[in-house]
């Protein structure tokens, strides 16, 4: 993160992704000593429902949109360096995407109203 200026450093909100095995006091640690009173999950200043991945923007969002321009071409990936180029390429034009983070926020609200109609429930077939 040495990349990362000061200033949005200072402003970033880190969202856990809610694995048990990542819910060691150590890491909730390291979390409240980085990420004072700005982290997202279970154990956290900011609380999440844990194993919640309809409502995590890794799982809703990136992976999905990392597949679809890794193989938006019919072209099949001739090897392991093509492959290895299109997940950067997909990466960068990911980050770019996120420039303007209301995709996510507009994502997960819409997500979570649909959580709270369902009562916590199943709601992927609504959205």
């Amino acid at each position: 993160m040495e990349d990362v200026p000061l200033e949005t450093r200072r402003n970033m909100i880190f969202m856990h992704d809610g694995c048990p095995a990542h819910f060691r006091l150590a890491v909730r640690s390291w979390l409240d000593q980085n990420f004072p009173d700005r982290w997202i999950g279970r154990g956290g200043p900011i609380p999440w429902p844990a194993r919640s991945p309809d409502l995590t923007p890794m799982d809703f969002f990136v992976w999905g949109r990392m597949k679809t321009l890794v193989y938006a071409t019919d072209v099949p990936v001739p090897n392991v360096e093509d492959l290895r180029n299109r997940i950067i390429h997909a990466a960068q034009e990911i980050q770019r995407e996120l420039t303007d983070s209301r995709v996510v926020k507009t994502g997960v609200v819409r997500r979570a109203r649909a959580c709270i109609r369902n009562n916590g429930g199943h709601f992927e077939n609504e959205l």
